[in-house]
């Protein structure tokens, strides 16, 4: 399907230190599950989603990753260098604004992908996007639909999907998923630097302009390297 969000950037600039010894030697976004290096189970859903340019920020073992994504002719692939100082998640996205004009883009993190329902996750946020309401559209997954997590939530989600944080409860049913979709404006006044993504996630909330759309399949996080084993699993079981 072709959408109406053309541009995405991966965040695959961290160090992975809960993946090691495994990214000693390799960037964790080039760690393979059934065969698959983790960004490419990203660029494939992008590319079908109608993404015709990508965005990587690279750090760690940044060779690599650029030597990886030469080979990537659609979507376009940007390198965004910060082998000199790493900027967070936020940071990083500020970095890369150049590339998106003032168009709305993908926000994706490289340490998880997820498996579809019958209805392709990307192309439902694109269809749910309405910058009039929501400065941002995170998609979460209920924590009984993730392989990989054992934490206890991240939000709460209302019926029209506005999206609270879990706070001082105990748990909540929804778990951000590592895709986002925003606009280069919501960047505005943003600090230079690193910075992170809560940041903003904060202002949306406060702002009542934080909004969720729940994943429709599954969601795996492969952020060990205890947990790309149960990712496999969950991928074998997915094609039978």
């Amino acid at each position: 399907m072709s959408g109406t969000v053309r541009h995405a950037m991966i965040l695959a600039a961290g160090l992975g230190t809960r993946m090691r010894p495994i990214t000693e030697a390799l960037p964790k976004p080039l760690v393979k599950v059934d065969g698959v290096a983790l960004i490419d189970h990203l660029i494939a859903p992008l590319r079908e989603a109608g993404v015709t340019d990508i965005v990587v920020n690279v750090h760690h073992l940044a060779a690599l990753m650029e030597q990886h994504l030469a080979f990537c002719t659609a979507p376009r692939i940007h390198i965004s260098d910060e082998r000199s100082a790493l900027l967070d998640s936020g940071g990083g996205v500020k970095k890369a604004l150049v590339h998106f004009c003032q168009d709305p883009f993908f926000i994706l993190n490289a340490d998880s992908f997820w498996l579809d329902g019958p209805h392709p996750n990307l192309d439902r946020m694109q269809a749910a996007w309405d910058p009039a309401t929501m400065d941002m559209l995170l998609l979460v997954a209920p924590t009984s639909a993730a392989t990989g997590y054992d934490g206890r939530g991240d939000f709460f989600m209302t019926a029209d999907g506005v999206l609270a944080r879990r706070g001082e409860k105990l748990v909540a049913p929804f778990v951000y998923a590592g895709v986002i979709i925003t606009t280069p404006a919501f960047f505005n006044d943003t600090p230079d630097g690193p910075f992170s993504l809560n940041i903003l996630f904060n202002r949306a909330i406060a702002a009542g302009r934080l909004r969720g759309i729940r994943l429709d399949g599954h969601w795996l996080h492969v952020g060990t390297p205890e947990a790309i084993p149960l990712a496999e699993e969950k991928l074998r079981l997915s094609v039978r």
